[in-house]
C-alpha cells in the first residue's frame, strides 16, 4: 500500500504529505477499497496534453488524467495533475487553489473506486461525493 508523489517538468511537493496520504486513504477505505499503489504526477499543461494526446488521443488540457489499474477492492492507478489547469479552474470558479487541488486528487481516487462523471447525473454525484470527503480535509498542502 503506497501512495507516491511525483514531479514533471515543475518543483511540486505536496507540504503534509503524510496527512495527505492518510486522508487519501480514508477516502479509499470508505468508499469501500484497500488503497494498493497510487502514484500522483504532479505536471504542467504542457506535459498533460501530451499526455492526453499521446495515451488517450485527446487534443486539450484537463486538470488530471487517471489511469486505472484496479483489481477487485484494491485501487492502483497513475494519476497525472496539472497545477496550471487547477490554478486556472481556481481562479475560474473562485476557490482557494489547496481546495481546488484536494477536489482533483480526490476526484481521482473516487475514479478508481468506479465512479464517472460522463452524465449530468453522474457529475452531480461527483461533486457530492467530493464535497462530503472534502469536509474532512483541514490543511494545507501547497
Amino acid at each position: 500500500m503506497a501512495v507516491n508523489f511525483f514531479s514533471e517538468k515543475i518543483a511540486f511537493k505536496p507540504k503534509q504529505s503524510l496527512k495527505l496520504k492518510t486522508w487519501i486513504k480514508s477516502v479509499a477505505s470508505e468508499e469501500g477499497y484497500q488503497v494498493g499503489t497510487l502514484n500522483y504526477v504532479f505536471c504542467d499543461d504542457d506535459y498533460i496534453i501530451e499526455t492526453n494526446r499521446q495515451y488517450l488521443q485527446h487534443d486539450y488540457y484537463t486538470d488530471i488524467i487517471t489511469f486505472d489499474y484496479t483489481e477487485k477492492d484494491k485501487i492502483s492507478g497513475d494519476l497525472v495533475v496539472s497545477l496550471d489547469t487547477v490554478r486556472s479552474n481556481a481562479e475560474k470558479i473562485g476557490v482557494d487553489f489547496n481546495n481546488e487541488l484536494c477536489r482533483v486528487i480526490i476526484h481521482g481516487v473516487l475514479h478508481l473506486c468506479g465512479y464517472k462523471d460522463k452524465t449530468e447525473e453522474e457529475e452531480k454525484q461527483m461533486r457530492a461525493l467530493e464535497d462530503h470527503h472534502l469536509l474532512k480535509f483541514n490543511f494545507t498542502i501547497v
